[in-house]
């Protein structure tokens, strides 16, 4: 018992020295006094209802987000029912040619497409995307709590922005949305998605802008730069308004990133600026032209390779299109354009931008830098749609694995071409097969792929394995270094032109 009130006595002195203790470590000193006297006291901030601003928006879009139903009738469709065509009951089919077990014969079959667009005149003119509205037989547009399916005219669509535009005539005015200006659109601003997704009509997300300008790639749509948003948008959202907190359209719901086909955080909205250029056009012609000069060049900028022709900035010309308006005017592939009617072109969507902005007939003043020179090029555009189309190239036989090929440095073996296969490309009096790049090369890294034909490096003509070799050996570290190549794609011969600048690493390689 002496030893338990021994430890009690020992716990209570260790607590009251912990109090002690804790209380002198808390306790503010002179110093901290000090500091305190300089600090601003923290204040709190008047309530934001911010939930009645998105009711707001919700009552404000209610009469103007529509409903649209398209019928697209699929002719000569088989069939293939259950059973794989055989009779499960022995013996031959009973059912003759209609057989319910086997492959009937080709018939016609109707599906239906649902999605979203929103009033943007009162006389009934609506906006969509074109993938809702795309090879419908039959268009109808339901207007909130109306339960009329209203006929829709096909006014006219711009596919490269998947963009069309409909009218109805309900009897009577319809109520549309403000447009806004996406430009203003801000990283971070609230974005509110209406739309019918799963056919749910008058259903609202919220969300942020989360990137501008995102562009996703794909070559038939070059004109589209998207807002960003992690508004949920779902099937069926297709069309409908992303709006501002103010309740104005700075954006059109077109698709979604998903790895399930259903919403994962992601969508893309094209911008309002966009698309009301194209519906105004679409109104007043019933299409929509825009201009261009039939050149190609890298999506993304290449600072090694305009560093080894001559330039910092510019858009580097990789193709020419053959009797275009700029092959007319005398540009040429490795042109580097630096400014438009005297602006600065700092990259190829700015060029295309004010290049597409001008009406077919316009002129466009180039400044080029060619060689070191810089030289004025007035080009006459020409027809988008009209210079959309390919030319034809010849099928290559630069993909043969015959032969060893000759290791010419930074990550390549090369091989010469026979007079045969340098006229089947095109190519007079140079160029040398890619037989092989090596993994994770100055070769491999900047691009260059098997059977690739190079035809320059560093603006030099290669008209053999040796030439390529002993100018890459000539390669020093910190050096950018230029390629000019043909390549195979689907069967067809394009020119490109890649670069980059070398590390000591790979100029000991």
């Amino acid at each position: 018992m002496q030893l338990n009130k021994r430890n009690a006595t020992l716990a209570l002195t260790l607590f009251c020295a912990g109090l002690l203790t804790a209380d002198m470590i808390g306790r503010p000193g002179t110093t901290a006094r000090a500091a305190a006297a300089k600090a601003a006291p923290l204040a709190i901030p008047s309530a934001v209802q911010l939930s009645n601003s998105f009711s707001g928006i919700a009552k404000l879009a209610e009469p103007s987000v529509v409903q649209i139903v398209s019928t697209i009738q699929q002719k000569n469709v088989a069939m293939r029912l259950p059973f794989g065509g055989q009779n499960p009951f022995g013996g031959q089919n009973p059912f003759g040619d209609e057989s319910p077990f086997g492959i009937t014969p080709p018939r016609s079959q109707r599906s239906m497409g649902l999605g979203s667009g929103f009033v943007v005149d009162r006389n009934g003119y609506i906006l969509t995307n074109n993938h809702v509205v795309e090879d419908a037989t039959r268009i109808q547009v339901k207007l909130p709590n109306d339960r009329t399916n209203y006929p829709a005219k096909l006014i006219g669509t711009d596919p490269e922005l998947d963009l069309a535009v409909l009218k109805i005539d309900s009897g009577k005015a319809l109520t549309p949305l403000k447009v806004g200006n996406s430009d203003a659109v801000e990283v971070g601003d609230w974005a509110v998605a209406i739309g019918s997704p799963f056919g749910l009509e008058q259903t609202m997300t919220a969300g942020i802008i989360s990137a501008k300008g995102r562009d996703l790639g794909d070559p038939g749509h070059q004109m589209q730069r998207f807002l960003q948003t992690d508004a949920a948008i779902n099937r069926g959202n297709s069309g409908g308004p992303l709006l501002n907190i103010n309740g104005e359209v700075v954006g059109i719901n077109t698709m979604i990133a998903s790895g399930s086909g259903n919403f994962e955080g992601i969508g893309f909205a094209l911008p309002s600026n966009l698309a009301v250029d194209s519906y105004n056009q679409i109104v007043k012609n019933g299409k929509v032209s825009r201009g261009a000069i039939g050149i190609q060049f890298g999506r993304e900028e290449n600072s090694a390779l305009l560093k080894a022709y001559g330039s910092t900035s510019g858009v580097f010309v990789q193709q020419v299109t053959a009797g275009g308006p700029a092959d007319k005017a005398g540009i040429k592939a490795s042109d580097i354009i630096v400014a438009a009617n005297g602006h600065e072109v700092k990259d190829g969507e700015e060029l295309v931008g004010m290049v597409s902005a001008a009406q077919p007939g316009a002129t466009v003043d180039l400044k080029v830098l060619r060689d070191g020179k810089t030289l004025n090029v007035p080009v006459r555009v020409g027809d988008r749609a009209a210079l959309w189309a390919e030319n034809g190239q010849p099928k290559s036989q630069a993909d043969s694995d015959e032969g060893e090929g000759t290791h010419a440095r930074l990550g390549v073996s090369v091989e010469n071409l026979n007079p045969s296969e340098r006229e089947e490309l095109g190519i007079t009096g140079g160029g040398v097969l890619v037989k092989a790049v090596e993994p994770g090369s100055f070769a491999e890294d900047i691009g260059i792929n098997k059977g690739d034909v190079i035809v320059a490096i560093n603006r030099q003509p290669v008209t053999s394995a040796a030439a390529v070799r002993n100018i890459m050996q000539a390669a020093k570290p910190n050096q950018a270094v230029a390629f000019q190549l043909m390549r195979n794609t689907g069967g067809k011969w394009t020119s490109l032109y890649i670069a980059g600048t070398l590390s000591a690493e790979d100029a000991q390689r």
